[in-house]
């Protein structure tokens, strides 16, 4: 056993001298005797280089769970950084909506109020609307009973025919008719200053000596000849005749509740006419149209007669009369 075991330990100390001659001089030679002990050291050598080998696999395995683990959270944080970023705009967004809201609320608030306010007055205005109704409907009633608009309208009409019948009364008290008399192509100054006066005013009038009131012809004799009458009847006629005029107009007058431009005071066939211009020369056009309104005013009467008076003042009366 002992020769078997020498030859073997010379065998393998002679492989080892083979490999240690087959690589560098680095290679230690090992004694047989410590050859056990270098052996030994060399399995535990290996044990402890596969353990670390073991622990190297594992260390890498989790070296790559870290590496990966590392990676997986630092895609989180960059999804949280994102996820941050987004929840900062959601939450500037969310204010600027909560601003906006607080302002429409305000908004809304105010919008109530005047709604409330309009409610209030349209409350008020339904009231006084139904109001007015009643009382509408009330006159409506009192219009529509014994003493309403029905009477009042018949009254009117009364009132119309009776006008106008008391104004028919007048043309039969004085009736006015038209003359073919020869004497009615013939113009006198008087009955020129007529026409003249009637034109400015509306249309061409009748000649006064076409016509005549109460049989009594609307002709005058020409101013200029007056003194040269030896017959006084024509002027008296004439005097007449314009007294039946200006009775006619101040009739009408107050029948139609007129107020005569240029009043007339009544004498019969010595009648006058009142003038406020002619007294007052810086009046105003209103006191001319309107001389009721300035009765302090003085009148200045002119004759609506030839006899015994200026003519140029008889003709202005005649002038005032047209008118």
């Amino acid at each position: 056993m002992d020769s078997e075991s020498r030859n073997n330990h010379q065998h393998q100390q002679q492989q080892i001298e083979i490999i240690d001659s087959s690589f560098s001089d680095s290679l230690k030679v090992i004694d047989w005797e410590d050859f056990q002990q270098e052996l030994a050291r060399f399995s535990s050598l290996s044990s402890t280089l596969s353990k670390a080998k073991t622990n190297k696999l594992a260390l890498q395995q989790n070296l790559q769970s870290f590496i990966h683990l590392s990676s997986d959270t630092l895609n989180r944080s960059n999804q949280l950084q994102q996820f941050t970023h987004k929840l900062d705009h959601k939450r500037l967004l969310i204010g600027n909506l909560s601003l906006r809201a607080k302002t429409q609320r305000e908004d809304a608030r105010l919008r109530n109020h005047r709604l409330n306010l309009q409610i209030k007055s349209l409350l008020l205005a339904g009231n006084a609307l139904s109001t007015a109704n009643d009382q509408l409907q009330e006159a409506n009633r009192l219009l529509a009973g014994e003493r309403g608009h029905v009477r009042l309208q018949t009254l009117q009409k009364m009132l119309r025919v009776r006008l106008q019948y008391m104004v028919s009364q007048i043309s039969t008290l004085y009736p006015v008719k038209a003359s073919l008399g020869s004497r009615h192509e013939e113009k006198s100054d008087l009955s020129a200053i007529v026409n003249r006066s009637g034109n400015s005013m509306g249309p061409k009038p009748l000649s006064p000596g076409s016509l005549t009131i109460s049989g009594l012809q609307l002709t005058t004799h020409p101013l200029k000849k007056m003194s040269f009458f030896s017959d006084k009847k024509d002027i008296q006629r004439s005097a007449t005749a314009l007294g039946y005029i200006a009775h006619v107009v101040l009739l009408i007058g107050s029948y139609l509740d007129v107020p005569l431009r240029y009043p007339l005071r009544m004498g019969g066939s010595h009648s006058y006419i009142n003038d406020y211009a002619s007294s007052v020369e810086c009046a105003s056009s209103d006191t001319y149209s309107n001389p009721i309104l300035v009765p302090n005013l003085k009148t200045t009467e002119f004759p609506l007669f030839l006899e015994g008076q200026d003519t140029t003042r008889a003709a202005y009366a005649i002038f005032l009369l047209n008118k």
